[in-house]
């Protein structure tokens, strides 16, 4: 049998620190258990999260696929996904009274369609266990003293404690709190971003959607994404670009954000399938002018204009008069369509961080540190991120989860 811990603590009152809490409670219920969080709120991103509706989590329910959605950590969260995955969070909350509902892209909401009832959920569990949560509360050192956790607080008190759990997110005082207790940080960057395209043509198309493109940078073809693009009076978003951020998200970084994107408009068809339908075309509307209509039903007439111009054709030019070297450039834009990245913006208010605490130092059974026993370091801090989607709670659910256990 393993010692009973009498006193956890819990640094950082997001999503992964709460529910940490609550299963360390129930996996040890005579511990005093208390969470510390800085700021003067909790649970602030599942506030924000899937624009105020919280997408808890995706409804992909193999390991081996859903680790396929985390660009950083998918070894690791594999053998964790076999422990507690989207099904038990399904679970879980539902057995505490949250109706849950499957959208038709696989994420999954509150039927409520607010973030509150999760939060509502979590605050009330923790409520009926007696955790208590101490809000702006700083923790400016902790110290290993034999089998303790000596925490000096920025009032200059301190507190102790058998075992402690960091689930500070991306906050940099996470960082220099892993970074004392002799964990190696690898330098956390942005995730899930969308892109800069100083491009005045473009902007004018803001607001326009293609339900399918694929994308990818320039000599990074290995992880080109496919799926819906918006334009925005900035660049470019929508989850295909999002996807794109994700899987670049350090090499994008290393090069300053300033890159070639190479877009697909037209991802279900061959080279011979456009220029066939460009030649039908000229040969049945020989005097309508080119730019008057999109031979394809899945382009926007606006994002067509756009394409010929690029593809230098004239204004007023007919399709009689459509040259081969010019059916050869205006496929060459629909299919290899060039456009710098200058930049990038933000996903709405969805920041994800790459980087954090280096995997190789975690023990993932239970998420205990290999440089302390009983000091357990879970969710974003980690060097883990997930695609949008719901992935990224699910890896908080997960770890929070896990670091209640034992070997």
């Amino acid at each position: 049998m393993p010692q009973t811990i009498k006193s956890i603590i819990i640094i950082g009152a997001g999503a992964a620190g709460v529910f940490a809490a609550i299963h360390n409670k129930l996996n040890n219920p005579k511990a005093n258990v208390i969470i510390i969080e800085k700021s003067a709120t909790v649970l602030a991103k599942v506030k924000i999260s899937g624009g105020g509706r919280c997408n808890v989590t995706h409804a992909c329910f193999d390991p081996k696929q859903l680790v396929e959605h985390y660009p950083r950590g998918k070894k690791e969260l594999l053998s964790c996904f076999h422990k507690f995955q989207p099904q038990d969070t399904i679970n879980w909350f539902t057995a505490e009274g949250v109706k849950l509902k499957t959208e038709a892209d696989n994420r999954i909401f509150p039927t409520s369609d607010k973030s509150q009832t999760i939060i509502d959920c979590l605050l009330t569990k923790l409520h009926q266990l007696n955790i208590p949560i101490h809000t702006k509360t700083d923790v400016t050192t902790i110290k290993k003293q034999k089998n303790k956790f000596n925490l000096t607080l920025g009032n200059n008190t301190t507190i102790t404690c058998d075992k402690l759990i960091l689930a500070t997110g991306s906050a940099a005082q996470g960082y220099a709190l892993a970074k004392s207790l002799g964990h190696s940080i690898i330098h956390p960057i942005p995730s899930l971003f969308t892109f800069k395209i100083n491009d005045k043509n473009l902007h004018k198309l803001s607001g326009l959607a293609v339900k399918n493109v694929t994308v990818e940078l320039i000599k990074q073809k290995k992880s080109a994404q496919t799926g819906p693009l918006l334009i925005t009076h900035w660049g470019l978003s929508g989850p295909s670009i999002i996807k794109l951020s994700a899987i670049h998200a350090k090499s994008l970084y290393e090069k300053n954000y300033t890159t070639d994107i190479i877009i697909n408009w037209l991802p279900n068809l061959t080279k011979n399938d456009i220029e066939t339908l460009l030649n039908t075309t000229k040969q049945q509307s020989p005097t309508k002018l080119i730019r008057s209509q999109s031979p394809f039903n899945t382009l926007p007439n606006r994002l067509w204009h756009y394409l010929t111009t690029k593809a230098n054709l004239n204004t007023q030019q007919s399709w009689a008069t459509l040259q081969k070297k010019q059916i050869l450039a205006l496929i060459n834009q629909l299919q290899h369509c060039s456009l710098l990245i200058n930049g990038k913006g933000v996903f709405k208010e969805e920041f994800v961080t790459c980087g954090g605490v280096a995997l190789n130092e975690i023990n993932f059974k239970t998420m205990q540190s290999t440089k302390h026993n009983n000091l357990h370091i879970i969710g974003e801090l980690l060097d883990i991120d997930g695609l949008t989607g719901g992935f990224n709670f699910q890896n908080a659910w997960t770890t929070a989860f896990l670091s209640a256990k034992t070997d």
